[in-house]
């Protein structure tokens, strides 16, 4: 259940995937701003945890860290592709007026 737990705390899952896009050693700024500007505090902490449980590590170059997923964070990513596919496929039943919750109809972000 620690997985679960984890990768149940709200934004864990979508900096996980922002982590995945980026294609390599990300800037906390630049993550934050992928994360459409979530609070410092909170990416602090979801970063803090999924380093911790060995799925995202950061790096300092040049005096600044940058954070990337590992080799496990990046098992995780393809365990998360069937949940991908299976929410493009039901996005696409959707009709057009905002009926997911939270307000994210059919034209909103498809990551997790």
């Amino acid at each position: 259940m620690a997985a679960l737990d984890l990768l149940g705390r709200r934004w864990t899952l979508r900096v996980v995937w922002e982590l995945h896009e980026s294609g390599g050693p990300i800037g906390f700024r630049e993550l934050q701003r992928r994360c459409d500007g979530m609070s410092s505090s909170v990416l602090t902490g979801r970063l803090t945890e999924l380093r911790e449980a060995g799925i995202a590590a950061s790096d300092v170059p040049s005096g600044a860290a940058a954070w990337r997923l590992t080799p496990l964070g990046g098992e995780l990513v393809a365990a998360m592709q069937p949940l991908l596919t299976w929410s493009h496929a039901w996005a696409a039943q959707l009709p057009d007026e905002d009926p997911a919750p939270g307000g994210q109809g059919q034209g909103a972000n498809t990551s997790p």
